[in-house]
């Protein structure tokens, strides 16, 4: 069993040894398969066939196996590496530690938000998206949308995903009213403000993880890592809930063969949401 650390916690040396990681993932071509393979399931409600990784209640197990196979081969680099998480509702701003020169690097210029700073910049020779959704090559950010300010979720948004009671709930998309997932997730309202939570943290930072390609900012692992706990923690707070659905969806439910129940393989690793309701033989987390 190993630990993930906030990343606020993290020594000069740990950064190092992740950032250095990372960047060796990144030239030998592995990297970009963990960006194509998130861009392949990043299928939404508007869209045919099966909705494993979101809009549906196998959100947070499907990313869950998502960020183990990365921190796995992190780990076959660097056996010292685990994927550290970022507390969005309180390293909140693009003064964090996270935005540093020896970390992850700032925001990007406002003309065309490529971000110059830190070693995945394109000028420093590291970095070159090559995901194919967009023809740039560099990494992009616009931290907080100066142009038209959004704010990262706060303490008290977050509390309203974790005080929900029930895991999800039906039409199990991203029209639930409804479940923790949802709420999590962030297709619902959280008051005024459009999007909450997971989503408006993308929305964010901006630039490359505003879509599905978003895992070519690596600050997308940090993020997860957090969502990730915050499940964990959801559970810790509500433990006589389960996942839901618990069985398959009949054939008569609309939803049918879109939404994975409990019980049924998540693509591409055939492994089921059951078998990564506790991750706590694998790893915990500090803080």
């Amino acid at each position: 069993m190993y630990i993930r650390k906030n990343q606020r916690n993290l020594t000069g040396a740990e950064k190092k040894s992740f950032v250095s990681a990372v960047l060796k993932l990144k030239r030998r071509g592995e990297y970009d398969e963990f960006v194509r393979l998130h861009v392949q399931y990043h299928v939404s409600d508007a869209e045919g066939g099966l909705r494993a990784g979101h809009m549906a209640p196998s959100f947070f197990p499907w990313h869950r196996r998502f960020l183990l196979e990365f921190e796995r081969a992190l780990r076959r680099v660097d056996p010292s590496v685990t994927v550290p998480y970022w507390d969005w509702t309180t390293d909140n701003t693009p003064a964090a530690t996270l935005w540093s020169e020896d970390f992850l690097g700032g925001t990007g210029r406002s003309r065309d938000q490529q971000v110059l700073t830190g070693p995945f910049a394109y000028k420093a020779g590291n970095w070159t998206i090559r995901g194919g959704v967009t023809e740039g090559k560099f990494l992009t950010r616009d931290l907080g949308r100066p142009s038209e300010p959004v704010a990262l979720p706060t303490k008290d948004e977050l509390a309203w995903a974790m005080d929900e009671k029930v895991y999800d709930a039906a039409p199990w998309d991203s029209t639930a009213t409804s479940g923790f997932r949802n709420r999590l997730e962030g297709w619902m309202s959280g008051g005024d403000a459009p999007w909450c939570n997971h989503n408006r943290v993308h929305r964010w930072i901006g630039g490359h993880m505003l879509g599905g390609s978003s895992p070519d900012d690596p600050v997308f692992w940090l993020h997860h890592a957090f969502v990730d706990l915050l499940w964990d923690r959801w559970q810790n707070k509500h433990p006589k809930a389960t996942y839901l659905p618990k069985s398959k969806l009949g054939a008569g439910d609309p939803q049918s063969g879109r939404a994975i129940s409990l019980v049924e393989p998540m693509p591409p690793w055939n492994v089921k949401p059951s078998e990564l309701l506790d991750h706590r033989d694998l790893y915990r987390y500090e803080g």
